[in-house]
């Protein structure tokens, strides 16, 4: 076999009786003015020969590149571990089947600066970017700066044009869970979450609303170790309500396996729900209650936005992806 060391483009041009130029479009797919007979000889002849081109090269070559970044925000409350996050995880898994049946190729990027994603979308010559938890000013001042379209997860943020925001019905999800907590018989009712804006406001307003009445609110450290003291601290608190709500399955898990190891039985002492129905729902014990969103659903809307940005670049859409509350064995009535 071949290696593309050995072999190279004049190579493969002087076998097959062509110019360079001519195999250089067919590796970059620029046939429209090649006959199809020659097409076909250059093509057995790379095969043959083992050409493997340089797939960077390639793509830049192309007038879209064929790939979309997908931009996650490395924040400090993933503690370096922002991929291992359920629900990044689980975005990512379906975005990427998405983006492979629609013939893209995808570029994963953790960072905390997005402005700084300009030059990296540049470099590329990417055709479109998804950009999961940033800030609302930074989304309006990245559009300003790039003319590709991209596609947001869950921005709270005014669209002033030329942006897809795919939101979640976070109100919903919060009222769905109130409502079935009322409906257990629940009246002692917490919410927690590392901060009481946007998205997570809403699931909390949503509770409030479903339940028709206000439950309490505990804001929660990002980090862990900070968390588990702060739990130790308010303990006795803790254990005073019949049914706590999670903002995240991540933290409904962590507050799950915190309680048990205190001697509190879950959910014969206290219920607890989470929100987003990642795949860490079936693996704790009991199986956790959450607020199910459609991943799949969503990487789909994501790639058919995208493709809408690039046939109309001023095409703006605010899409609201429904949710449903799954019950499983981590809540009961009291």
């Amino acid at each position: 076999m071949w290696s593309e060391g050995k072999v190279r483009i004049i190579d493969i041009a002087n076998e097959v009786g062509v110019s360079t130029a001519t195999v250089s479009n067919v590796i970059h797919g620029k046939t429209k003015k090649i006959s199809a007979q020659t097409i076909k000889r250059v093509q057995e002849k790379l095969e043959e020969r083992g050409y493997i081109p340089n797939m960077a090269a390639t793509l830049l070559a192309q007038n879209s590149s064929r790939i979309i970044g997908v931009i996650i925000n490395d924040h400090e409350k993933y503690e370096g571990r922002a991929l291992t996050d359920p629900f990044i995880a689980s975005s990512i898994n379906y975005l990427a089947d998405e983006i492979e049946q629609n013939d893209y190729f995808m570029m994963l990027k953790k960072t905390t600066d997005l402005l700084g994603t300009v030059k990296f979308a540049s470099m590329w010559n990417m055709a479109g970017m998804v950009i999961l938890g940033f800030c609302d000013h930074e989304y309006q001042e990245l559009r300003s700066r790039v003319h590709i379209p991209f596609v947001v997860y869950d921005g709270y943020f005014e669209n002033r044009g030329r942006i897809c925001n795919l939101q979640l019905d976070d109100r919903d999800g919060g009222r769905q869970v109130g409502e079935y907590l009322h409906r257990l018989g629940h009246r002692k009712v917490l919410c927690v979450s590392d901060n009481q804006e946007c998205m997570d406001q809403q699931r909390y307003e949503g509770l409030c609303s479903g339940l028709g009445f206000q439950a309490d609110f505990m804001k929660i450290p990002m980090q862990k170790e900070m968390r588990d003291r702060y739990y130790r601290e308010h303990f006795s608190k803790l254990c005073g309500f019949t049914a706590i709500f999670a903002v995240s399955d991540f933290y409904a898990v962590d507050l799950i396996r915190f309680l048990q190891s205190s001697g509190i039985q879950i959910p014969d002492d206290i219920s607890i729900i989470g929100f987003d129905d990642s795949d860490l729902c079936g693996q704790v014990v009991p199986s956790l209650t959450s607020v199910r969103q459609d991943y799949k659903l969503r990487a789909q809307m994501a790639i058919r936005l995208l493709n809408q940005m690039k046939e109309q670049p001023e095409y703006t859409k605010n899409f609201t992806i429904p949710v449903k509350l799954i019950e499983r064995n981590s809540s009961m009535g009291v």
